[in-house]
């Protein structure tokens, strides 16, 4: 289970940096219209992508919390760590993406890429945690 762990955590990473540093700063590319055409097929398109890593990293922290492999210290670390990405997520980037859904304002990009610093940030850590869990 720790290895699933690991596997869904490091796709997150790399998914969530991605996004930072490509995918996010794009959104200063599209304008008019299209730029809520874009934001619409963004999140639909994301959730597809995200859904599976993030329900298996949920249930695999738990799982290493109630069933350690050396204690409960590091899983509780990385749940907590994860704790605050979704919060982030749920109070900083899906507000801002219902704003870009009614179309594209520079500013509300603008604080998208600096809030999403939290989840970057946050994965980047939990990856670490999840390897010295494994290793």
């Amino acid at each position: 289970m720790a290895n699933c762990h690991l596997v869904a955590t490091v796709f997150m990473v790399g998914l969530i940096w991605f996004v930072q540093v490509v995918h996010y700063p794009l959104f200063n590319r599209i304008s008019g219209d299209a730029s809520i055409q874009y934001a619409a097929e963004h999140q639909r398109r994301t959730a597809w992508v995200v859904g599976l890593p993030m329900l298996v990293e949920g249930i695999t922290t738990l799982w290493l919390f109630f069933n350690p492999i050396d204690g409960r210290l590091l899983p509780l670390l990385g749940g907590l760590v994860l704790l605050k990405i979704h919060l982030s997520t749920i109070f900083l980037q899906i507000p801002l993406h219902k704003k870009l859904s009614q179309g594209y304002e520079r500013e509300v990009v603008r604080k998208l890429v600096a809030t999403n610093w939290v989840r970057t940030i946050g994965w980047t850590i939990r990856a670490a945690i999840a390897v010295v869990i494994v290793v």
